[in-house]
């Protein structure tokens, strides 16, 4: 076998072994975007949380001048 011989090879194997990965990877279910969904909601709240806070904080301060 050649030098091209082994080159194609090489190729054809490396190309096999690449597709063999990437079709073996695993898509998102619906429990999975449901779970994504949940925390953004989740983290949305919180900041609202925090602002809200810190507007009572603000108000408490003003109060005491």
């Amino acid at each position: 076998m050649g030098k091209l011989g082994k080159r194609v090879l090489t190729a054809l194997v490396m190309g096999v072994l690449i597709t063999g990965l990437l079709c073996c990877q695993k898509k998102e279910g619906p429990v999975e975007r449901a779970g994504k969904q949940i925390d953004k909601g989740l983290e949305k709240a919180g900041q609202q949380i925090e602002r809200a806070g810190d507007k009572i904080e603000d108000a408490a301060k003003d109060a005491n001048k």
